[in-house]
């Protein structure tokens, strides 16, 4: 899976490089926040309840011309993902709540088809497409604050993330985040400035189930990305 990935970066790649042989390309430079969550069953069938996790993005992207106003756009970008679950709990006067958070981070390639008309001084920016994403590792946090009688304890614990197909790969000090090969797709609206400055909203919903298998067993649960994010970029 992981000789896959790299073919598909290395050929996403290769057709932004081509492109920019063969077209007036405008490559750019790419930046924001991401809003990430997950779409997270149990092997039961029950939904977990995640929360948003804010994070970051940040790459290049090559807008290629295909026909008057429409575009096929590539790109490469380091990108954050994860989810944040709390608990709490009260009796007896006293009261405990805590908040686990994961963050994963992955390398992502996107390749949008964009319709860029004229607005104004400027262009409009709409465009859909596939990703497909292959994870590096991460890092999880807990957080816990406790209170009872008029005092307070907190506590905190930390560690890393991984990406492993099966659990049985996993390291001792380490916990799975998923299977590392994702895939998915992507919406975005935004502006393009004469100064060739631009703003978007991005969404993105991943269409893969990356639970990883246990013990060589398919999962029975599901577990899929989700994103939505604001982004700045400028074309050269």
């Amino acid at each position: 899976m992981k000789k896959q990935v790299l073919k598909t970066i290395m050929i996403a790649t290769a057709v932004a490089i081509s492109g920019t042989a063969m077209a007036q390309v405008e490559i750019g430079l790419r930046a924001g926040a991401n809003f990430s969550n997950v779409t997270w069953k149990d092997a039961n069938g029950k939904k977990v309840d995640t929360k948003l996790n804010p994070g970051w993005h940040a790459g290049v992207t090559f807008d290629i011309p295909i026909a008057d106003e429409f575009y096929v756009q590539p790109g490469a970008l380091f990108s954050t993902k994860g989810f944040k679950t709390t608990d709490a709990a009260s009796a007896l006067g006293a009261t405990y709540n805590g908040t686990y958070k994961e963050t994963a981070s992955y390398i992502e390639v996107p390749v949008n088809f964009l319709y860029k008309p004229e607005l104004g001084e400027g262009k409009l920016l709409l465009g859909a497409g596939p990703y497909v994403a292959y994870g590096l590792g991460g890092k999880w946090k807990y957080d816990a604050v406790a209170t009872s009688g008029g005092s307070t304890a907190t506590n905190s614990s930390d560690g890393q993330l991984e990406f492993k197909n099966d659990t049985k790969d996993a390291s001792d000090n380490k916990s799975i985040y998923g299977k590392p090969f994702d895939a998915g797709a992507n919406l975005l609206v935004g502006y393009e400035f004469a100064n060739k400055l631009s703003f978007q909203l991005n969404g993105q919903l991943g269409l893969v189930n990356i639970a990883p298998n246990v013990n060589g067993q398919k999962p029975d649960g599901k577990f899929k990305n989700s994103a939505f994010g604001i982004s700045v970029g400028y074309k050269f």
